[in-house]
């Protein structure tokens, strides 16, 4: 098994400022930059070269989703990266209407799995177990994790797939029934690898083990640990998993296509539950819903603002359609979390649905 500390403490030790200079740079170099952005150059104020802090990236404005579904998402991508582009695109989760696109090198994606690695043995997850891993696949960057937990925590993975765009259709057009028999065909599949096969953790969303707790008791009951992502949990959820494992592991997660989080510990009785962005690639802040370039206080509730700064892939002000607590991490970590996410508004035209 991997051990992955070194590389960990490294990243978090990184100046977000310096850091924020060497992306910044290296996607506006006129030779070998991205494509979009030196396009995006000329519309600027400034010339980003001259950007010499973290929070000078407000320049850039809040991203434009929509340039984010329609463009070839190798144009996102530095000509320092070799061409023809070898790997894999994904696809976020489309609730509101065509999903975005991001291409992930091979760096990408080590970032994503060595933190991957790392959170999970914090957690207190044991490596070498068996794993049920019932989340979309296909497009969703989620569904890679299989591989993380096989690789590198010596996992032995189950899959079940779905598709949750096709949900979210369905609660868009009012067929909640159907919304609710397509949920039962996936539990009724979970509950088939827990009912035969050796599973000691399950990998789904919160929305989906409310399901077979409902449907399934005495498996979930089984269970050594869940690990949560996809549809927001609350934490009055979150305590009424616990109790339907016994008191077993249960870790409430923040993710999505753009970046991830990890799960700090629970306070307050797990009434607060906060997160820290996959620093430094992944940076978060809490901004007033009516002014995306106003942070809001500590402890206090705003929009998810998400910035992006790989060396293969910029995206600054990523506004999210989550609410969030700003949360002081202190002194151990370097930079602001996240807490009580949940959706910024749920809506017939824009459901939540089981992801």
């Amino acid at each position: 098994m991997k051990d992955v500390t070194e590389q960990i403490d490294q990243w978090l030790s990184q100046d977000i400022d310096a850091w924020t200079r060497r992306v910044v740079r290296r996607h506006f170099d006129p030779d070998t930059g991205t494509p979009y952005w030196l396009k995006r150059a000329a519309e600027l104020d400034i010339d980003p070269r001259d950007i010499t802090r973290h929070d000078e990236l407000s320049a850039f404005g809040p991203m434009p989703l929509g340039d984010l579904r329609t463009l070839d998402p190798a144009e996102l991508v530095p000509q320092a990266v070799p061409r023809p582009l070898t790997g894999r695109v994904w696809d976020s989760g489309g609730t509101t209407g065509n999903p975005c696109r991001v291409f992930y090198t091979e760096p990408m994606l080590e970032h994503r799995a060595t933190w991957r690695r790392w959170v999970i043995e914090r957690e207190g997850f044991e490596p070498g177990r068996t794993w049920l891993q019932a989340t979309p696949t296909g497009p969703h960057l989620i569904g890679h994790g299989a591989v993380d937990l096989a690789d590198l925590y010596d996992g032995r993975v189950y899959g079940i797939d779905f598709d949750p765009r096709w949900v979210k259709r369905l609660l868009r057009d009012g067929r909640l029934k159907d919304a609710q028999e397509y949920t039962a065909h996936i539990t009724e599949q979970i509950a088939a690898v827990l009912e035969h096969q050796p599973v000691d953790y399950l990998v789904t969303t919160p929305a989906l083990l409310q399901a077979l707790i409902k449907a399934r008791p005495e498996l979930v009951a089984r269970l050594k640990g869940v690990r949560l992502s996809g549809t927001h949990a609350t934490p009055a959820m979150r305590r009424s998993f616990h109790k339907a494992l016994g008191g077993g592991l249960v870790v409430v997660t923040y993710a999505n296509t753009f970046g991830n989080t990890v799960g700090l510990p629970v306070e307050d009785d797990g009434a607060l539950m906060p997160y820290l962005p996959n620093y430094p690639q992944v940076t978060m802040a809490v901004v007033d819903k009516d002014d995306w370039s106003k942070v809001v206080g500590y402890g206090e509730q705003g929009q998810v603002r998400l910035t992006v700064l790989h060396d293969d892939l910029f995206l600054p002000n990523v506004l999210e359609r989550d609410l969030a607590v700003r949360y002081d991490t202190g002194p151990e970590w370097p930079c602001d979390g996240v807490a009580n996410v949940k959706p910024l508004q749920v809506v017939r035209s824009a459901p939540e649905g089981i992801y």
